[in-house]
């Protein structure tokens, strides 16, 4: 009580403790709903396939021409080039390595051109011809790329021959003759960790010789 008779200024005792409970309050059901946010962000980390899953009734279906030959697939719209060809039509030549296009190693040849098949929905390749690693040889020979990489034995562990070889068949279809520095520059997306890199650039400087001489 204030002894001069008027009201005395400020928060009185009763008042705070009714902010201090109710700001208790707040803050244990804020503490709740992080909590139960966090459970359901940890249910869909743990659980990814199920948190996305589309259904197989959800499917569409999906043409594909490769190697020459017309494959009809019912595919969900989010499965990549490399997993229809990989996991739908077996041409497993193609590698799956990084799965974010920084690596080459699943290069394939889309109307000619070299693409990373990992960035590429299935459905998007529709109406395009694709080329991959197994449809190189022709009538039991090699393509003469291929035989390059042999004879300068341009590999290692040969996981990354593959994406090499379709980026340098995919250079050579645009120009028979290129400079060492247009090869370095066609083969900059392609990672081998073997490090055999000097081998691989003969390899394709002489598959473009061959090229031109029409061996």
């Amino acid at each position: 009580m204030a002894t001069d008779g008027k009201e005395r200024k400020g928060v009185s005792r009763r008042k705070f403790l009714k902010i201090t409970g109710a700001g208790a309050a707040i803050t244990g059901g804020g503490a709740a709903l992080t909590g139960l946010l966090t459970t359901r962000v940890e249910e869909a980390t743990t659980s990814p396939a199920k948190a996305v899953r589309i259904p197989k009734n959800q499917t569409v279906p999906v043409t594909l021409r490769v190697n020459g030959k017309t494959y009809k697939l019912q595919l969900e719209p989010r499965v990549t080039l490399l997993d229809a060809l990989r996991n739908h039509l077996n041409l497993t030549g193609t590698k799956k390595v990084c799965n974010r296009g920084e690596c080459g190693a699943c290069t394939v040849l889309m109307d000619g051109k070299p693409v990373n098949s990992c960035m590429l929905l299935a459905v998007d390749a529709e109406g395009h011809e694709i080329v991959t690693i197994e449809g190189l040889a022709k009538g039991g020979k090699l393509h003469p790329v291929q035989e390059a990489f042999v004879e300068h034995d341009a590999m290692q562990c040969g996981f990354c021959t593959p994406g090499f070889i379709m980026a340098a068949v995919g250079l050579l279809n645009q120009n028979k003759a290129p400079t060492p520095e247009e090869i370095r520059k066609a083969l900059s997306g392609n990672i081998c960790r073997c490090g055999v890199y000097p081998r691989i650039l003969e390899a394709v400087a002489d598959a473009a010789k061959r090229l031109r001489s029409g061996a």
